[in-house]
Formats: C-alpha cells, structure tokens, sequence
C-alpha cells in the first residue's frame, strides 16, 4: 500500500492556480495527472462526467474536492494530483461549496491506495494541518506538511450530556432494524449484522475517506472488533444491504440509492469524527 509521498510528486501540485468553474477545477487536477504519465484524457473527461451523472458527492469536508473515477484502461499507474485554488468554485454541494482544494486520484485498482487514504483523511481532519496545507507557498513545503502528519487528536470526544460506550457492550441493531414497540436490547443486539457500508459513486474514493473515520470512531469507543465496515460502490451497496446494519453516504449518493431496507444516514463532513460519532449515537441508540 502506497503512502501519499509515494502517489504525489511535485510536478503534480499546483498552488493558487484559476479556474472559471468546478469542471476547470477538476480538468486542472486531471491534467497533472496526465503530464505525469500516470492516466490519459478519458480519465479526466470520467472524473467529470462521475460529478455530472452522481451530483457533487465527492465535495467530502468544507472547501475539499477529492475527484476520482473507476480503473479503466485511462488509468497507467495509481498516482495524486493536487490543485489549490485562489479563488473557490461551487460544485453545488448545499454544506460544504465553496472548494479551494481540489486533490484527484487515478487507481490502478482497490488496495494500492488505501494507506495514503487513510493517512489524508486524517490530515484534512485536522484544522491545524489544513491551515498548515492552505498556506504551504511551494509544492515542497506541502508535501512536507504532508509527511509530518496531523497532530494528535480525540478521535470523537463523547458529548457532555452522554457517556462513551463501553467495549463490551457491543453494537444493538440500527434504528429501524427492530420496531421500536419490540426493540430490547437482547433483540437489537441480536439482529445487528455487524457491518457498515461506506457508499460512493464509484466505491474506492470518497467512500474510503468515510470508511477511515468512521473506523476512527469506532476503534475509539472499543467497537473496532464487533463492527466491520465496507467501502463500496453505489451498485454493490444495493446487493449488499441486506448484509449491513446501515449505510453511511453523501446526500446526492443516498437519493441514488433509493429505499434499500436499512436506514441510511447522510454525513455532511466525511473527515469529521464528530459527525460520525453523533450519527452512530443516533441510529445504534446509544
């Protein structure tokens, strides 16, 4: 697995660059990737074209765009490209426009990319790294921003009003998984599944940055052994369903999916422990 120092060169970060619109944004990120060799002009044409067909789901944490499209033969070598804007562009997203940052990955395939996922959705959670990244003034100084790594945080520091579950407790069943009039705990304890699904358009991006924080939280809490959680495309997440508690996903990518007999919960900031922390509490009724 390929950690970000090893996907993003320097000839692929452009700072304080112009763009008219979001699909500038994202062409601009698509051609570094192109000038590097690591895909060709269809792929940026399909990063685009994900964005016009799923809505602005890849709009995951405030001012942040991470654009990417499924392996195909566009793709040479799994690389990232990253553009800061001077001025933001609207991609339409209701919380989170307007974008100064636009990163964008080309996968060769599902794994190769995972560590330096999981390393950036950390540091963009981090507000004291993402100042740090919107002032780097060189592609040198980002990376080296990139290398240190966030500060230590709280994975999800529990309200005032409520106590951290405990790790043997273990997860219930989601709201709606059990009629609330029958739901006891044994019950709901009982017809828990023991996964979560993280859906995006294409199962290997923006679902992987839910995937990482969500894990965050759980491994917080002491729920990381009872709970698997599965990154996966709109497509998969239909068939796949039935096997989970819930479905955590971006607004434009929950009204694709429709009615799919678990609840399905929208997450707004996808690198906001948070967030992910208050919805859990939500639909596991903790």
């Amino acid at each position: 697995m390929s950690d970000i120092d090893g996907l993003l060169h320097p000839d692929s970060i452009l700072l304080d660059a112009t763009a008219d619109d979001w699909r500038a944004s994202v062409a601009l990120a698509g051609e570094l990737l192109e000038r590097q060799g690591a895909t060709g002009a269809e792929y940026t044409r399909a990063m685009i074209a994900s964005v016009e067909e799923n809505g602005p789901y890849i709009v995951v944490a405030p001012g942040f765009a991470f654009a990417h499209a499924r392996p195909s033969e566009a793709v040479h070598r799994t690389a990232m490209s990253w553009v800061r804007l001077a001025r933001p562009v609207e991609f339409g997203h209701a919380a989170n426009d307007p974008v100064t940052l636009v990163v964008a990955l080309s996968a060769k395939d599902q794994k190769e990319h995972l560590q330096a996922m999981r390393k950036l959705a950390t540091l963009l959670g981090s507000p004291r790294t993402r100042a740090a990244l919107d002032g780097a003034r060189t592609p040198e100084e980002l990376l080296a921003v990139l290398a240190e790594g966030a500060p230590e945080r709280s994975a999800a520091p529990a309200p005032a009003s409520s106590t951290e579950p405990g790790p043997s407790e273990g997860p219930a069943a989601a709201e709606g998984s059990v009629p609330a009039e029958r739901a006891t705990t044994t019950e709901a304890a009982a017809e828990s599944r023991n996964k979560i699904l993280t859906v995006c358009g294409n199962g290997l991006g923006t679902s992987l940055f839910l995937k990482n924080t969500l894990e965050q939280v759980l491994d917080h809490w002491g729920w990381g052994r009872y709970l698997t959680v599965e990154a996966t495309d709109t497509i998969s997440a239909r068939g796949k369903a039935k096997e989970a508690d819930l479905i955590l996903t971006s607004g434009e990518i929950a009204r694709t999916l429709g009615d799919v007999g678990v609840p399905v919960k929208v997450i707004e900031n996808f690198t906001s422990t948070t967030e992910l922390d208050a919805a859990l509490r939500e639909l596991y009724d903790v």
